[in-house]
């Protein structure tokens, strides 16, 4: 028999979890419950009663077919519950008056409209218990209203059992679909951000050395020194992508590890903003930084704000064309606001989407958005405004 298993899980879906016992238990149960009332309570009755032999093998065949046909009722629920009917007809309309309360035919019909055979159970059951009423009317003694009206009272009850199951098993099933979407989610999100994380450090490392490549390069037989220079760039800019890389897999081996004390990414501050402007600039480019802050935003929104600057200035190396970017950081009221312009050609088509794409995710997980229009210098203006309290 396979392990019981639990429905539902706390972390996911905020609520605890819940055993569900395995689908064998289910079938099995109401089996061995109603054997166990009626078999013996079938075989008592019949030495009490002094029944003939043939008559006294009859009723305890009804008692165990019965339990038995509930076998059928998890792949067939409308069957079962006529053949139990019929069953529990026959134990009904056979003399004597005085028998085992057929337990088997509660179970089939809380079974059957509980699986969803709801037309099955209604007419078997109303089509067995007239059948019984007329024929214990014309052929046997004549039973008291009292227990017709409870007898009537308690099928209604079993109907009533199964469809408050059928509904908890609706709940169920929606809740385990509701909670594999949110799975799903979770992890679509979290692909989501470890891409965005490896494309915001990978596409503006390679960016810088693409750029220093090519002025050493050029540079190469006419200003040694210079070309010495912009080498070593590139050594310096691949050694910090490289580090930041490794912060990036670490972070992920610590959310797989289950480390609720690792950062959720490379905390990157609104301080490391002078080197990245620094480190874009090269030989027909130049790059200033504006720091107007006077405090320091929760570190959040200073990595937040590093990584988009971080972004369009990579957008605007790769794709602007541009001699001169201005990066300008300031608090307005309770928002941070960060300009990233240009004087180059803007970006154009597709170029430099996916990182606007990402940019603009970064912001809305903060409740901020980013904004990307004309320069006035000419080129592109890539304008974040980041809730200054966000993620505290």
């Amino acid at each position: 028999m396979p392990a019981p298993t639990w429905d539902g899980a706390a972390p996911w879906g905020g609520r605890p979890e819940r055993f569900r016992p395995p689908p064998n238990v289910v079938l099995v149960a109401p089996v061995v419950i109603s054997a166990i009332v009626q078999v013996p309570a079938a075989i008592a009755i019949a030495a009490w009663m002094r029944l003939p032999a043939s008559l006294e093998v009859l009723h305890v065949g009804l008692a165990v077919a019965g339990p038995l046909a509930l076998l059928a009722a998890r792949r067939a629920p409308g069957p079962t519950v006529a053949a139990v009917t019929a069953l529990a007809l026959a134990d009904l309309v056979l003399p004597p008056d005085v028998g085992p309360p057929y337990v088997a035919l509660a179970l089939a019909i809380v079974l059957a409209v509980a699986r969803g055979a709801l037309g099955w159970a209604v007419v078997s059951v109303v089509t067995g218990w007239v059948a019984a009423i007329v024929l214990a009317s014309g052929f046997g003694p004549e039973w008291h209203p009292l227990r017709v009206a409870g007898t009537t009272v308690l099928l209604a009850a079993c109907f009533g059992i199964g469809a408050f199951v059928r509904v908890r098993r609706e709940r169920a099933a929606a809740y385990r679909t509701d909670l594999q979407q949110r799975r799903r989610t979770a992890e679509e999100q979290e692909r989501m951000r470890i891409a965005r994380e490896l494309h915001d450090v990978i596409g503006h490392a390679l960016s810088q050395i693409n750029v220093q490549a090519s002025v050493g390069l050029h540079l190469m037989d006419r200003d040694p020194d210079r070309a010495r220079s912009a080498l070593e760039n590139v050594k310096a800019t691949s050694k910090s992508a490289l580090e930041e890389v490794r912060s990036v897999l670490g972070v992920i081996r610590a959310d797989a590890a289950g480390d609720e004390s690792a950062p959720l990414a490379p905390q990157a501050e609104l301080a490391d903003l002078p080197k990245l402007v620094a480190g874009v600039a090269a030989p027909g480019f130049d790059a200033e930084l504006v720091d107007r802050l006077d405090a320091e935003p929760p570190r959040a929104v200073q990595f937040a704000a590093y990584r988009i600057a971080q972004e369009a200035l990579t957008n605007v190396v790769r794709h602007a064309r541009a001699t001169r970017a201005v990066v300008a950081v300031e608090r307005l009221g309770d928002e941070l606001l960060l300009t990233i312009d240009d004087d180059g050609r803007g970006v154009q088509g597709a170029a430099g989407g996916g990182g606007i794409l990402g940019m603009r995710e970064r912001a809305a997980l903060l409740g901020g958005t980013v904004a990307v229009e004309r320069s006035p210098r000419g080129g592109t203006r890539v304008t974040a405004r980041l809730p200054w309290g966000g993620g505290a």
